[in-house]
């Protein structure tokens, strides 16, 4: 008997995966075949959850995603995995796919995959591209860049200077604001500017 083994997956463990699955328990996967990643990035190779529903499978069954995101992040990972699906006589339906479901167990879905498989990668791309624009712009612009918020202010690190400059270890001093040495030197030399 064929069967659907869902997966779900979200980056991070602050994300939910509840939209996810309720689509694919609308879409006929049973709670008992839906594997769930929490807080593991596509990128990744490794992903647990991901090789279970994987390893579930079997001639016949299909694998069903709710968007091609899930899969990864290139389209030749993405048509490499279809392709070895292929092989192994499953198929792959990815749900809100322009609207409707794709099945890559007809000829059509395939193509529609491979085109869309191609379409996600642009997208993630383009994204890459306005981020690492945007960083460089606000780095121009001398604005902040997000991250960490800074634990030690610029007058301690002056007061820290002047121990240095009176004798004190600067290993020491470093050690005493709470970060690495060459911290302390990287912002000494901001400072001195």
């Amino acid at each position: 008997m064929t069967k659907l083994i869902g997966y779900a997956r979200v980056s991070t463990r602050q994300q939910s995966t509840d939209r996810q699955q309720a689509d694919l328990l609308a879409a006929g996967v049973r709670r008992d075949d839906l594997y769930i990643d929490q807080g593991v990035s596509g990128a990744r190779a490794s992903r647990p959850q991901f090789d279970r529903a994987l390893e579930a499978l079997i001639e016949g069954d299909t694998l069903v995603i709710t968007t091609l995101d899930r899969l990864g992040r290139s389209t030749q990972n993405m048509l490499a995995f279809a392709d070895a699906l292929r092989a192994r006589g499953a198929g792959l339906r990815v749900l809100n796919l322009g609207g409707g479901d794709v099945d890559t167990k007809t000829p059509m879905g395939s193509m529609l995959f491979t085109i869309m498989a191609a379409l996600a990668q642009m997208e993630h791309e383009i994204k890459r591209e306005r981020i690492i624009d945007s960083v460089s712009k606000r780095r121009q612009a001398g604005k902040d860049l997000g991250g960490r918020p800074r634990r030690i202010t610029d007058s301690q690190i002056r007061n820290a200077i002047r121990l240095v400059e009176g004798g004190e270890p600067a290993a020491q001093v470093a050690r005493d604001l709470g970060m690495s040495r060459a911290t302390f030197y990287r912002r000494s030399q901001a400072l001195k500017g």
